[in-house]
């Protein structure tokens, strides 16, 4: 007669059984995995929203351009400040990997006002510039309304306002006219948000040869900005210095405008880092909650596993059976909250009007994640289920 062996539990019967042990208690299992979900969500949902801002950031940068140079007045070794050469947007354009180049002036002393019977202290922080006609197509910043500055109205008593300074102004559209210097201008257009030139939306922009003739500008640039190629921005960057001013290279200021939006990014990166910790947090009180279910659930269960015990079951079915609760448990809790965190980011990435990106590694880290919670906290309870005798565990009231 041949040794009896034990029979062997195929995984669809592990999986039935686990599920049975589940479904007897709906409001506890729902409540643990709900621990785990919001712990997912918010991994799952970190990294999408910041997947999708920086996807919407690229974008940006990818229309606006990243070869775009800005070239400044800096100080003498005493702290005096400085002004670049008059000549210095010719000789900047003339080099070779340049392809565009333009130039703001500021007019010293000059206000903007909504009419003549503002008080003069309140000039709203709106500066006076004198722009180059080329000035849009340079910097990558398009009208919101109006025409900007063209050969003609760059003579006379025209006005292109920033985003910020029509706002603060009141301007509505163009047409409208404003008090700058002692005069009267006529708004002939209102730019729109100028991310590489946040100088440009607070600034009230006319023409250079008015400003020369009517409010006493110095014909000195105060900003120069260059487009390269994009293979040599950084061979021109570091030349713009000596080739703005040959006899003070020292005396000159350069600036890559997309550095401070990749900066902004850099620190972005950090806030995340702290939420994925919140969020770490958050996974790990859920599995301490699927522990916490799974070691009641022993206790509750004794006579169950008592019964088991005598009909065959052996101590490998038994950690079988309540390892397997602890996975669907935790599974069920992984799913549900990539589930949540996806659609968390869709929507917050659609209120803001940015691209819905979520890494395919986030949410299946999101569900691994879950599988090792699942393990590490149905382990105990299953090992002390299994080390029950049918004896002790059918004597337990």
């Amino acid at each position: 007669m041949g040794e009896l062996r034990p029979a062997r539990l195929r995984a669809v019967d592990v999986l039935r059984v686990g599920g049975a042990g589940l479904r007897a208690r709906p409001t506890r299992v729902v409540l643990s995995a709900l621990g785990i979900a919001i712990g997912i969500a918010a991994m799952v949902s970190v990294v999408g929203i910041s997947t999708s801002s920086r996807e919407d950031l690229d974008r940006q940068l990818s229309a606006l351009g990243t070869n775009l140079l800005a070239v400044g007045p800096g100080q003498t070794l005493f702290g005096e400040q400085t002004h670049l050469p008059a000549e210095s947007v010719g000789m900047i354009g003339r080099m070779e990997p340049v392809t565009a180049t333009t130039a703001t002036g500021a007019v010293v002393g000059a206000k903007v006002y909504r009419n003549d019977r503002v008080p003069a202290s309140q000039s709203g922080g709106i500066g006076v510039l004198a722009a180059r006609t080329d000035l849009p197509a340079t910097v990558g910043v398009t009208m919101a309304r109006g025409e900007f500055l063209n050969d003609a109205t760059a003579r006379y008593p025209a006005v292109v306002l920033g985003a910020k300074a029509a706002e603060r102004l009141g301007v509505a559209a163009p047409g409208e006219p404003v008090h700058l210097g002692g005069g009267w201008f006529t708004v002939v257009g209102v730019l729109g948000p100028a991310p590489l030139a946040p100088e440009l939306d607070t600034a009230a922009l006319v023409g250079w040869p008015v400003a020369e003739r009517e409010l006493g500008f110095d014909g000195y640039p105060t900003t120069v900005y260059a487009r390269a190629r994009e293979d040599a921005v950084h061979a021109v960057q570091a030349r713009l210095a000596a080739t703005a001013n040959p006899e003070h290279p020292d005396e000159v200021e350069v600036s890559r405008p997309s550095d401070v939006l990749a900066a902004k990014q850099a620190t972005d990166a950090t806030l995340n880092a702290l939420l994925l910790g919140l969020g770490a947090v958050a996974l790990l009180v859920g599995g301490v909650g699927v522990a916490n279910t799974m070691v009641i659930s022993v206790l509750e269960r004794r006579a169950e596993i008592g019964l088991r015990r005598s009909l065959g079951a052996t101590r490998g079915h038994v950690r079988a059976q309540f390892l397997a609760e602890s996975l669907l448990l935790s599974g069920l809790g992984g799913v549900g909250g990539a589930v949540l965190g996806v659609l968390v980011t869709g929507g917050y990435a659609l209120y803001q009007g940015w691209p819905s990106v979520v890494p395919a590694w986030a949410t299946a880290g999101g569900v691994v994640a879950t599988v090792v919670i699942g393990v590490v906290a149905g382990l105990y309870p299953a090992v002390r289920a299994s080390r029950l005798s049918p004896t002790e565990a059918l004597a337990t009231p």
